[in-house]
């Protein structure tokens, strides 16, 4: 007689267990938890300083206050961490991630085989910043062979030599833009692992220098801002006007010497102008726990601790929401099929450097 009542109750418990789950709230999820933040590039960079500010903060934002810690997992410009946190990483809410900020017009212009993402399945958390406060800038040595985005136009004249990280991220593609648009001399030399590498191939004279956030090199390398750092800036991306600090270092839109290599500058800045440094989760986290992240993430860039440490480590933070980031994903997924056509050309005829 016991065995059939035993099998009654464990059907019981197994018709009450999902119901169960179903009514667990997301601190319950959370408490206790550990949750990944993967970050796609090395340790010292620009990106690595905003995902460790961010983990440190965003704990005690989120229900149930998990543990954050940080996973490094550089290559390809942040492509492979883009790709395993799209398809790989787990999608209950305990894992999301920071890549560049090309990352989404990448997978928008669909000319890559190694995207493994639509940028616009991605749970969005939102971006640290907006650059509304920072500038995208090409800084090179002293001894530089030329001393200005003019004599890098001079037909004949010397050619400058650029580091970057790799095809897709900002430090591989914005040169090959500004060379487009602006019709400058450079060669870009790409493979260096992370963005600290970069720095430290600039620091060594194997290239003369490179693009990067104005914001980074404030946070790695303040010293070289100084009027006797040994280092110049040449001209500022993604900015709308000239930044307050550097009045005297011109905008490439102000280079821009036709409508079209104009249009070029705008489309391509879009990114940085509205992603700088996009934070995302897998597609088909649960609701509940997408829309908790998503408030913890701009709660995180309110908190008093948070905006205090970012002050100190020099970088800039301008919060956008996953909203407005969606929005904007969806506004240059509608530019005109002939200037997605020229942008993939270019990155695509640019590759080797």
């Amino acid at each position: 007689m016991l065995r059939p009542l035993a099998g009654v109750v464990l059907a019981l418990v197994m018709l009450i267990a999902p119901r169960v789950q179903a009514q667990q709230t997301v601190e319950e999820f959370y408490q206790g938890k550990r949750l990944t933040l993967t970050v796609g590039y090395g340790p010292g960079g620009g990106y690595d300083v905003f995902a460790r500010l961010v983990a440190r903060h965003i704990g005690r934002h989120i229900p149930g206050e998990p543990q954050v810690i940080v996973q490094n997992m550089p290559g390809a410009g942040s492509l492979i961490a883009a790709n395993y946190i799209y398809s790989v990483a787990p999608k209950d809410g305990t894992a999301f991630g920071l890549m560049a900020r090309d990352m989404p017009l990448l997978g928008l212009l669909g000319h890559n085989p190694k995207v493994q993402f639509d940028p616009r399945k991605f749970t969005w958390l939102g971006s640290s910043s907006n650059f509304s406060d920072d500038a995208y800038v090409m800084i090179v040595r002293n001894d530089a062979p030329v001393k200005s985005i003019s004599e890098m136009r001079l037909a004949n004249g010397p050619v400058m030599v650029l580091g970057g990280t790799a095809d897709g991220a900002t430090g591989g593609d914005v040169p090959r833009i500004l060379k487009e648009a602006l019709g400058i001399n450079m060669k870009l030399v790409l493979g260096y692992r992370d963005s600290a590498a970069v720095f430290l191939a600039m620091e060594r004279n194997e290239v003369s220098g490179r693009t990067t956030d104005l914001s980074a090199i404030r946070s790695a390398r303040p010293h070289w801002l100084k009027p006797d750092g040994g280092y110049r800036l040449l001209v500022q991306y993604a900015r709308l006007t000239r930044h307050p600090d550097y009045p005297d270092v011109p905008t490439a839109r102000e280079l821009a010497t036709t409508e079209a290599s104009r249009a070029l500058i705008e489309f391509t800045e879009m990114p940085l102008l509205t992603m700088a440094r996009p934070f995302a989760a897998p597609p088909g986290v649960p609701s509940d726990r997408a829309k908790a992240l998503q408030a913890a993430f701009f709660a995180t860039h309110r908190d008093r601790q948070f905006l205090d440490e970012a002050t100190r480590s020099g970088v800039y933070v301008s919060p956008v929401t996953a909203e407005e980031l969606a929005n904007s994903l969806e506004q240059m997924s509608r530019a005109p099929p002939a200037l997605f056509e020229q942008v993939r050309k270019l990155l695509d005829q640019g590759k080797g450097g």
